[in-house]
Parts: C-alpha cells; sequence; structure tokens
C-alpha cells in the first residue's frame, strides 16, 4: 500500500518556502505569440503584448478562461493558449517557446536538468487542487469502490485482467476495455506512479490520448469500460459518467471538494500548477495574467470552471513569491506522491 498523498501540507510547502505538463491542441486570439524570454518591448507597459501558454490539458480550460477574461480589458493582447500535456509543455517551456507552462505534475529531475542547460530560471506557483478521477460507464453497477491493489491490478504492466469478473469475486463476466491520459500527460504519470508504483508503468493495451474527451467518448461508448482524467473533466461530464470511489486501506473515498482539500482522497489528490519563465515575468502582460490568475476574481473564475480552489492565504503567498521571483521548485525534480512534511522541510533544511 502506498503512502497517504497529503496534498494541502504539499501546496503550503510549496508556496511558504525559498525554493530551488492531450492531443497537441490551442486557442490562438489576436496573432500568433512571442519567444517566452525575449526582452520585453518599448511601451510594454501599455496595453497589448504577447503571451504564450501550454501544458496540461487539466489545467488547460483554467489558463484559456483566465486569459480571455483578461482580454476584455486589454483587447490587443496576443494570447496563444495551447494543451500539449505536462511534458509537451514542459518540452516547450524549456526551449524557450512559450511563457507559461501549465502542470499536473512537479517539474520532473530531466526537465529540472533541461531547464538548467538550457538557462531557464522558472517561477513554481501551484493553482489548485485536483483529484485525478477513476471512472466507468454509468451502467457499470458493480464498481463503486476499488483498492488501489484492484487498480494496480488492473493497470500494472504485467496486468493479465481482461474481464470484470476476473477483479473481484462478484463482478460479472464483462470485458474489461481502458483508457486514459497519454503518455505526454502530467495526469499519466501521476497516475502511473501513485497507482502502479512507478512513473510509466502501465499496460501497453489500453487506449492513451492527450485529449481527455477521447477517454469520455470510449468510457460512455463501453459498458464495461474504465478511464481516468482530472476531476473537473469528471464534473463536466457527471451526468454520461461515474465517479468510481477510492480505498487506500481506511475505506472507500469519492472525490469531491471536500476530500480533495482534506487530502483524503488519496492517492489521488494533487496540487495544478503553472509555470511562468523569469524572463517573461518582466514583461507587462505576463505580469497582469499571473497578478489576475492569483487574484480574488482569477479564483471566481477558477470556481466557475469547476476546479478546487486554494486557501485564499496560499494564492496571497503566491502572489509574494511572483512579486519577489522566487525561482526554481520545492520538489527538486521528485514525485509528489506520497511526500510528507517532514520530507519537504528536511530539502529546505
Amino acid at each position: 500500500m502506498m503512502k497517504t498523498t497529503t496534498t494541502w501540507i504539499l501546496v503550503a510547502a510549496v508556496l511558504g518556502f525559498g525554493l530551488i505538463g492531450c492531443g497537441d491542441k490551442g486557442t490562438t486570439t489576436e496573432g500568433t505569440a512571442g519567444t517566452a524570454g525575449s526582452t520585453p518591448a518599448a511601451g510594454s507597459g501599455s496595453k497589448g503584448g504577447e503571451l504564450t501558454i501550454d501544458g496540461s490539458s487539466t489545467v488547460y480550460p483554467l489558463s484559456q478562461a483566465i486569459g480571455e477574461e483578461l482580454r476584455k480589458t486589454n483587447s490587443d493582447l496576443k494570447l496563444t493558449v495551447s494543451e500539449s500535456g505536462t511534458g509537451g509543455g514542459f518540452k516547450k517551456f524549456i526551449a524557450k517557446e512559450i511563457d507559461i507552462a501549465g502542470a499536473s505534475r512537479p517539474i520532473d529531475e530531466k526537465e529540472l536538468e533541461g531547464a538548467k542547460t538550457a538557462g531557464v530560471e522558472f517561477i513554481e506557483l501551484p493553482i489548485a487542487y485536483d483529484g485525478l478521477t477513476v471512472v466507468v460507464n454509468k451502467e457499470n453497477t458493480w464498481a463503486k469502490s476499488l483498492t488501489v491493489t484492484e487498480l494496480k491490478a488492473i493497470w500494472s504492466p504485467d496486468s493479465k485482467i481482461l474481464n470484470w469478473k476476473d477483479v473481484r469475486a462478484g463482478f460479472p463476466d464483462q470485458a474489461l476495455k481502458l483508457y486514459g491520459a497519454g503518455t505526454a500527460s502530467g495526469t499519466f504519470d501521476y497516475f502511473t506512479e501513485a497507482i502502479c508504483g512507478k512513473k510509466g508503468a502501465i499496460r501497453k493495451d489500453y487506449q492513451g490520448s492527450e485529449d481527455d474527451n477521447v477517454t469520455v467518448q470510449g468510457v460512455t461508448g463501453d459498458k464495461g469500460a474504465m478511464g481516468f482524467f482530472g476531476y473537473t473533466y469528471f464534473l463536466e461530464n457527471k451526468e454520461t459518467l461515474n465517479a468510481v470511489e477510492i480505498d487506500n486501506g481506511a475505506g472507500p473515498v469519492a472525490p469531491n471538494e471536500e476530500t480533495i482539500i482534506a487530502g483524503k482522497y488519496a492517492p489521488l489528490a494533487r496540487p495544478l500548477f503553472i509555470y511562468v519563465n523569469k524572463a517573461s515575468a518582466e514583461r507587462k502582460e505576463i505580469q497582469d495574467y499571473v497578478k489576475f490568475f492569483l487574484s480574488e476574481q482569477g479564483v471566481a473564475i477558477l470556481k466557475e470552471e469547476k476546479y478546487v480552489a486554494l486557501p485564499a492565504k496560499a494564492y496571497e503567498l503566491a502572489n509574494k513569491r511572483f512579486e519577489d521571483r522566487k525561482t526554481g521548485s520545492v520538489f527538486g525534480g521528485k514525485s509528489a506522491v506520497g511526500e510528507k512534511i517532514e520530507d519537504l522541510l528536511a530539502k529546505e533544511g
């Protein structure tokens, strides 16, 4: 059994101390965006400017909503928001192709090294909570809850389970079809590590996609199907999908705002992030975007988009971190799964 993920502690730790990314689709408004880290243009304190964002499909709807709201007061802003997955977003971020990367996991060790080599300094900002949600077809009346052990048996690379009857005694003779996040997704990384015990460890016969709608369509169209994606996507599709309660040893727990904030929805509760190129942060349009994202109005939009907000104090601390241009990641390239506050404190020490 894996250690419980105390998401609220992780977010507090990330915000409280000085610290060292589905199909690739996007929305471009008023032209194409510029290169991250470029020198601020003359008159950058006025309206206009360019802003490029890519990364996590889980963070994408929020990044887009915040950007569009900001354009109501800056109609000349050239905004590009894309979703190539957390991993895909970090590749572009390190290559200085984008200003901001959305991520559903912390930056990993290889990406940290790549950023260092490329001379990319970044500001890590937790922005919301998420509960990675396991979903089944509405006609699935038997799998109301599953243990982490059962999920591992289903999803592990060496799994031979092809039928629900092989998951648990009493389950029906129903073929099992699996859908989920693609390999460029932070959701894929987090799920495989939390459930299978190793990042990237998963059976080869599941259908993966960086577009969460593919998972939605696959599971809704097959009585025996199962999939996984972020909590916000489940809320958008709760009329056609069932969320499976997760038993991590303390009884079944459903994903909801209360259980995710309290860290009870383990091991699938997690923080979401944006990573801001420090050089880009000197541009007025980047400053406006980040400050709006972390403002009360930005948090209100976050809630409207069905994300689970951090405590108000967390956004105050995040604003301070951005204003101070504190760079690096508290995770040091390691996973967020199973971390404890004393471990994070030891790293900082």
